[in-house]
């Protein structure tokens, strides 16, 4: 009797032919240590995406944001102390050229307005899923380096 082998689970990659100038970096922001690794191992399946920091408050975001200025922020919209709203006035002080897109829990039209009126590109409900987290990044990437936003034709 022969058996067969186990399946072995892999993740997708998402791989897109990519060049020098169009990696997008990015400054991970959560409380939460594994949802920022978690994070980090879906984006590093992205061909176009570098991780250039990771923060766990909103304090970390804007020291990490000077010093890498990346093109977006990946930031968790409830944090302790300096939660993602008012995390956002600071960043856009300190580093304008780059995007920002919150992550939540709470997706409704009352918080993505909150998140557009403090300047946030976007604002993704975690239960989106990954595809979706990753156009958001995407199109938030692009504003970062200034390029308009694409249109579907």
């Amino acid at each position: 009797m022969r058996i067969a082998p186990r399946a072995i689970h892999r993740l997708p990659v998402y791989h897109r032919e990519v060049q020098k100038e169009t990696m997008i970096n990015l400054l991970l922001v959560d409380d939460e240590p594994w949802v920022r690794q978690g994070l980090r191992i879906w984006l590093q399946r992205a061909s176009d995406f570098t991780v250039v920091g990771e923060a766990s408050t909103g304090a970390e975001a804007i020291t990490l944001a000077q010093a890498h200025h990346p093109h977006v922020v990946l930031m968790d919209i409830s944090k302790p102390a300096l939660d993602g709203i008012a995390a956002i006035a600071a960043l856009r002080a300190s580093v304008p050229h780059s995007a920002i897109v919150l992550l939540s829990l709470h997706d409704d039209a009352t918080m993505q307005a909150r998140a557009h009126a403090v300047g946030a590109v976007t604002l993704v409900g975690k239960q989106e899923g990954v595809k979706a987290l990753l156009a958001a990044i995407r199109e938030a990437g692009r504003q970062g380096r200034g390029f308009p936003p694409e249109r579907n034709t």
